[in-house]
């Protein structure tokens, strides 16, 4: 049988892209996903062999969206596309459950192989990421750990892509009380008191481009 594969990235022209590349090699792409969201929602519905995802996405990051996934679907094995090989990346990454990592600008030729690989149950790295991750793993005790919540970072996320208190209740399915005390936490934990300098913050962390 095929390996049942799902797509997630916002720009079209790039889903298409990786949709011809895979089903020239005979994977099966059973949905595609515009978001982070979405992704979960179509994963848990259709519960694919792998879950490519694009690190940078509206309403949740792809490693935000792994970390969910990890949880809701351990037996679809994330693939985290991305231009950072910087070791915060990586290692943020394996801490949210990815099984493989792929640069961007080596797509082409490490996609394949990392579906095969992760499919199998081991974990694909591309080549250039090793260092990093080796300098992720001894920088780990050095690291301060995340002072932010998982709901608290997707409140962050939201914010920073300009979505009002009434907004972020929507997108997660609360009420407004709670996103409005999500959001009242999270910039007391962080110290920070307005919303520029909460994006900033948000940008700083990779939630968000600049």
């Amino acid at each position: 049988m095929p390996i049942r594969v799902a797509l997630a990235d916002d720009h079209v022209l790039v889903r298409q892209g990786l949709k011809t590349l895979l089903e020239r090699e005979r994977f099966q792409i059973v949905g595609e996903a515009s978001d982070g969201r979405e992704m979960i929602r179509l994963t848990e519905s259709l519960h694919p062999d792998v879950a490519v995802v694009d690190i940078r996405m509206p309403l949740l990051n792809g490693i935000d969206a792994a970390r969910e996934l990890s949880r809701s679907c351990p037996k679809t094995k994330t693939i985290l596309l991305t231009q950072h090989e910087e070791q915060q990346y990586i290692q943020e990454a394996l801490e949210a459950g990815v099984k493989g990592y792929v640069l961007k600008n080596q797509v082409a030729s490490d996609l394949v192989h990392a579906i095969q690989q992760v499919a199998r149950g081991e974990f694909y790295l591309s080549p250039g990421v090793s260092k990093a991750v080796v300098e992720a793993y001894r920088a780990r005790s050095n690291r301060p750990a995340d002072p932010l919540s998982g709901r608290e970072r997707q409140v962050l996320q939201l914010i920073a892509e300009g979505k009002s208190t009434k907004d972020v209740a929507v997108v997660l399915g609360v009420s407004v009380k709670t996103a409005e005390s999500h959001r009242s936490r999270l910039m007391r934990k962080l110290d920070i008191h307005e919303t520029a300098t909460l994006v900033r913050y948000a940008v700083r962390r990779g939630l968000v481009e600049s």
